[in-house]
Parts: C-alpha cells; structure tokens; sequence
C-alpha cells in the first residue's frame, strides 16, 4: 500500500482522535505496540525519532504497517529540522510532528505535501505555524499552556482551527472526556498508553483494550 495523500491523511488523524506517540529501541516491540494500536482501533500512530537508531527502525516498520496494519498513518516526531524530516518523508512517512516550528520543516513539508503538525504554546505561536501553512498544529506541553481550558479559549476567537493536544493526556474517561468537550481534532497520548506491566508482560491484548476504550471515551464526548 502506498502512502497517503496530505488531506487523506489529515482526515485519518480527524477520525482516529487518538495518536499514540512511542519509541523504542527494539524493532519487534515496536511492531508489536502498533500492531496492537491498530488492533484496538487506533489509525494514526507516531514514532518518535528518539534514541539511537531511530530512522532504521521507522524504516522497518513501514513495511510493516503497509502490510499488518491497513488504513493505518504513520508519522515521524520529535523532527527538529529540515534534513531530519526529509529522511523520514523519503522512507514513508504520512505525516511530522515537532515539539516546536520550524519554517523550514513547514516549508519542506509543504512541498512534499505531507502534513507537518509543529508544537505552539501561545495565540501568536499558532498563528505564525498557520501563515506557514500548517493545517493541524500541535498544542505542546499541552497541560502545562493551560490544559482543555487554553483549547476552549483559542477556538473561540479561531473556531476553524485543526488542534492536537499533546502532554497531559490520559487514557481515563475523565480525562478524555475533558479534552474532547474542549474541541480538539486529536490527542496524541504517549507512555500512560501503553501501561509498565503490560509491556513488561508482553500483554498486547491488554495494550489494544486500552486503545479501544479510549477510542470510545474520546468518541462518545
């Protein structure tokens, strides 16, 4: 399967809500959390580019989201400058994400046609990504710039915005809930996703029941 379009992929992100954020260092746990993820309904995942030998083990999950997980857009994060993003879009990347805004990464993504999702604090610092051509944008710390409040306040003077709270996520009822009656796009949720016991145990089972609830707390508000 070919990698998708910019506005398919946007539409993917819209509709999932839920992006897991994950590294790991090992390929086939890698392959397993996403599998997982998709299992539990999730269509939208991204890798981080953390760690050593970070782009050899996006370069390897790729095909193998192309083949175990149809349907499924996946990203590359924590992609700081133009080079960086330019490796990743070349071995497949759906979409980039970064903690900060970059005018060179929006340019290149720009060019390539692949949604660049840049992390803002402030009214100013969304704004800037917007005339840079960033459709979603990632809210980032998102609980520490005010949480589902600072959402609520953004979107009221700029209601056609496309937001991804990312930091302060959690994969409860309450706190999904909260987010969503906000009026974020999607939530990017990273660790407390993928619980300590669960991954020691290798229990993927319990990795793709906690995806699904969460699919549904975040759908239902």
């Amino acid at each position: 399967m070919a990698k998708f379009g910019k506005i398919e992929t946007l539409e993917i992100i819209r509709r999932s809500g839920i992006v897991p954020v994950y590294y790991n260092a090992d390929i086939q746990t890698c392959k397993n959390v996403v599998k997982a993820c998709w299992s539990g309904g999730i269509r939208a995942f991204e890798f981080t580019n953390r760690g050593d030998g970070a782009f050899r083990i996006f370069e390897a999950l790729i095909p193998f989201v192309r083949e175990e997980c149809p349907g499924m857009a996946l990203g590359a994060g924590t992609i700081l400058d133009a080079p960086t993003a330019a490796m990743y879009i070349g071995a497949g990347a759906d979409f980039i994400v970064s903690p900060c805004t970059s005018a060179e990464v929006a340019r290149l993504c720009n060019r390539r046609c692949v949604p660049y999702c840049p992390g803002c604090g402030t009214v100013t610092e969304i704004v800037n990504a917007l005339e840079l051509g960033c459709d979603l944008i990632k809210i980032f710390p998102a609980g520490t710039v005010g949480g589902p409040a600072f959402v609520r306040n953004v979107l009221a003077p700029l209601p056609k915005l496309m937001l991804m709270a990312t930091g302060a996520v959690e994969p409860t009822r309450e706190n999904l809930s909260a987010w969503a009656a906000s009026g974020v796009t999607a939530v990017g949720m990273g660790s407390k996703l993928f619980p300590k016991a669960a991954m020691e145990q290798g229990d993927w089972a319990a990795v793709s029941a906690l995806c699904r609830s969460s699919l549904e707390w975040f759908g239902k508000a």
